[in-house]
C-alpha cells in the first residue's frame, strides 16, 4: 500500500509539474538566405586608332563609335553562362605609326582584352595583327584595306570593308570604261593604304586598255 501511495504521489507531482511548466517559445526557422546576385563578368574590348596626328579626327570618330557600341551592349544586360556581362572599352592611340601601333597592341595583350576594334590604317593593322594572332585575340578593322592584312592567313583577323583589290579595281575600271580615260596619271601618298590602292587601280587601268602616263608619290607630311 505504501508503495502505491508513494507511486500515486509521484504521478500527481509529475502531473502538477507538467501543468505548471511554462512552454518554451517556439523558435522561428531561420529565413532562407536570399540568392546571391549573379557574379558580373567584365569583358575588356580594345580600340586602336590614330587619335593624334593628321587624321586624328578619323581615329576619334572610330573610337566614339566603339564606345557607343559598348554602351548599347551594356544597356541590353547581356549574359554569358549565367553571368551578367559588363563591357569595358580600353582605347589606345597609335598615331598612324607602325612602331606605336605594335607597342599599343602589346599593351592590349598584356591587359587581356577579349578582342580589338582597329587599327584604322593598314600600315598599323598589319604589324599589330601578328601580335594579336600570337596572343589568340581577334581583331576586326573598320577601315584597313590592304590585302596583305588578311592574306597572312590569321584566323582571327577580320575587316568590314572591301579590300584594295576590290576598291582599286573598281576605280581603275571606271576611270577607263566609265569616264573614257585613255591616258591616266596616278598619285599616291606613300602610305600603305595609298600605295596599295594605287597599285590595284593601275592594274585595272591597264587591263581595261588605259595607259599610265605618270605615277608619282607625295610625302604625307
Amino acid at each position: 500500500m505504501k508503495n502505491s501511495v508513494v507511486l500515486a504521489a509521484l504521478i500527481a507531482a509529475a502531473a502538477l509539474a507538467a501543468c505548471g511548466k511554462k512552454e518554451e517559445p517556439k523558435k522561428e526557422a531561420p529565413a532562407a538566405a536570399a540568392p546571391a546576385p549573379a557574379a558580373e563578368m567584365v569583358v575588356k574590348i580594345g580600340h586602336v586608332g590614330p587619335t593624334s596626328g593628321q587624321i586624328a579626327h578619323l581615329g576619334k570618330d572610330n573610337e566614339n563609335a566603339a564606345r557607343m557600341a559598348v554602351e548599347e551592349a551594356n544597356a541590353k544586360g547581356i549574359s554569358i553562362g549565367g553571368k551578367k556581362v559588363k563591357f569595358e572599352l580600353q582605347a589606345e592611340d597609335d598615331a598612324g605609326d607602325p612602331k606605336q601601333g605594335t607597342a599599343v597592341a602589346q599593351k592590349l595583350v598584356d591587359a587581356k582584352v577579349a578582342g580589338v576594334v582597329g587599327h584604322l590604317n593598314s600600315g598599323t593593322s598589319i604589324p599589330a595583327s601578328a601580335i594579336y594572332n600570337t596572343a589568340g585575340i581577334p581583331q576586326i578593322t573598320p577601315s584597313a584595306t590592304n590585302p596583305k592584312l588578311t592574306a597572312q592567313g590569321f584566323k582571327g583577323v577580320f575587316r568590314t570593308v572591301a579590300n584594295d583589290v576590290a576598291q582599286g579595281g573598281a576605280i581603275g575600271t571606271f576611270a577607263v570604261k566609265g569616264m573614257g580615260g585613255k591616258k591616266i596619271a596616278i598619285i599616291d601618298d606613300k602610305t600603305a593604304y595609298g600605295v596599295g590602292l594605287a597599285d590595284e587601280a593601275e592594274k585595272a587601268i591597264k587591263a581595261a586598255g588605259g595607259a599610265i602616263v605618270i605615277r608619282e608619290a607625295l610625302a604625307n607630311e
